[in-house]
């Protein structure tokens, strides 16, 4: 490390600056300070510093929020977070979107410079990465969807695929966000600097799918007065990014398919056939193998549009995103209004955390939105304006095991009576997922391990959750 170096502190403890500066002066490093997201903001535009100490806890724009615009201003810039013990699962979190790693309070002045020396010889190789993906659409859909392990899988699913030509269907519940998959799809795909071009099915007639989607010559019918070259050649050697196809009659549905198979198109008025070149993205809130089954959709273009799969668990599976995604919204919205409602409190992120959310993000987004609109100062359950309401499935009265006048003591009474509870809520969860042992687990946020072997001490049967 030389004095060439330059390292960013942002802490709005002045003795942790201080501290830090002197550590960094020891190793030959330039140092910097700032006390507050804005300051640091300005001074990475304007001082371009190889490395960032970061502290996730300051008022104002906390952390997190630094985290994210420093990286829209240098996806390379290695960021450490500076986080007490009991905010450690926040900084897994930050690490998730983009953070290159983090030092917990009380810190070793030794572990801070190994951290540094790491995180500015990665810099020097232009090689930083955070614990989730280095690239910037996929930190992007991170940024958007929230940190949770289901999210990661679906970003390297994403990953996965994109280096294929592969069409991609992805499945998803109403505003879990699959346009959001698509686009990143998209952008880290060769066909990134060609156009994205999204096409609403649902909203098509289908006397006018054919000119839509392939567009058609002058006079072809009354009242084409131009030329028009429709959706498939707007996305020529791009994507073209068909939502909610489930929506499309099955007539539609062969003519699609007909200009999928044989990559040309024919436009209204001509004979005459056209090549395209576009990859095809399809999306929808039903489970296509569902429609097929039932005869709803062809399944000559199921089989063609589903050489990958994609699905995005609705919210109420990936609980531990809600926190990141209503302070993500706060934050955003706080910045439309010109206000600055602090936080949440402790009931408002219970109710959140109880609600089902069956419009999923857009829903949380919309809530969010309003009650800062409302709150002045801390968002409460009242400004939420939602509903307290279990999990379908997972309402019951736990009865107590023993009475205290009969021959149990009380310890023995609540233990059974934890027991039942434990049990009916494990039989509950799996009548609610139709026996899914994997799917029962992550609605109840424990490891499938766990709730297998729980499964089988308590005897439950897969089907239905019911004893045996």
């Amino acid at each position: 490390m030389t004095v060439n170096h330059r390292v960013l502190i942002v802490d709005d403890d002045r003795d942790i600056c201080l501290l830090l500066s002197r550590l960094m002066r020891g190793e030959g490093l330039a140092s910097h300070v700032a006390h507050d997201g804005e300051s640091a903001l300005k001074m990475v535009r304007s001082q371009r510093p190889d490395a960032l100490l970061l502290d996730l806890k300051m008022p104002g724009m906390d952390g997190m929020e630094v985290l994210h615009r420093v990286k829209e201003l240098d996806t390379n810039l290695p960021v450490v977070l500076i986080t007490g013990h009991a905010d450690i699962a926040g900084s897994v979190a930050a690490i998730k979107a983009g953070a290159f790693d983090y030092l917990a309070k009380p810190f070793e002045h030794p572990e801070v410079t190994r951290v540094v020396r790491r995180a500015l010889a990665q810099r020097a190789k232009g090689q930083v990465k955070a614990a989730g993906p280095g690239s910037a659409p996929a930190a992007d859909l991170r940024e958007m969807m929230g940190p949770s392990d289901a999210v990661s899988r679906v970003i390297q699913e994403v990953e996965q695929v994109t280096a294929s030509d592969f069409s991609v269907v992805i499945q998803g519940e109403t505003g879990s966000g699959k346009e959001l998959v698509a686009r990143a799809i998209h952008r880290l795909s060769r066909r990134a600097a060609k156009d994205f071009v999204p096409v609403d099915c649902g909203a098509i007639p289908d006397t006018l799918l054919e000119s839509e989607l392939f567009g058609y010559q002058k006079g072809a019918f009354t009242g084409a007065v131009g030329p028009k070259p429709g959706k498939f050649l707007a996305a020529q050697g791009g994507t073209l990014f068909l939502d909610e196809i489930s929506n499309l009659p099955l007539n539609s549905q062969a003519k699609l398919l007909r200009a999928l198979q044989e990559r040309v198109i024919y436009q209204l008025g001509t004979s005459k056939a056209t090549p395209t070149d576009v990859r095809v993205l399809a999306a929808s809130n039903q489970d296509l193998q569902t429609l097929v089954e039932s005869s709803r959709m062809r399944r000559d273009l199921y089989f063609r549009l589903n050489e990958f799969t994609i699905n995005i668990p609705p919210l109420r599976e990936r609980k531990e995103d809600i926190p990141y995604l209503a302070k993500r919204f706060l934050d955003i919205t706080n910045r439309e209004l010109g206000k600055s409602v602090r936080s949440f409190s402790e009931s408002c992120l219970e109710a959140m955390f109880d609600y089902s959310w069956p419009g999923n993000v857009r829903q949380l987004r919309s809530a969010i939105r309003r009650a800062v609109l409302l709150a002045d100062d801390l968002v409460t359950e009242r400004h939420l304006e939602i509903k307290r309401v279990s999990v379908p499935g997972l309402a019951f009265t736990p009865k107590v095991q023993g009475t205290p006048w009969r021959d149990l003591p009380l310890k023995e009474i609540v233990r059974r009576s934890i027991l039942t509870v434990e049990k009916e809520v494990l039989a509950q969860a799996l009548k609610y997922t139709g026996g899914n042992k994997a799917k029962a687990a992550r609605l109840l946020q424990i490891d499938y391990k766990t709730m297998h072997t729980k499964v089988r001490r308590f005897g439950i049967n897969r089907d239905g959750g019911q004893y045996d």
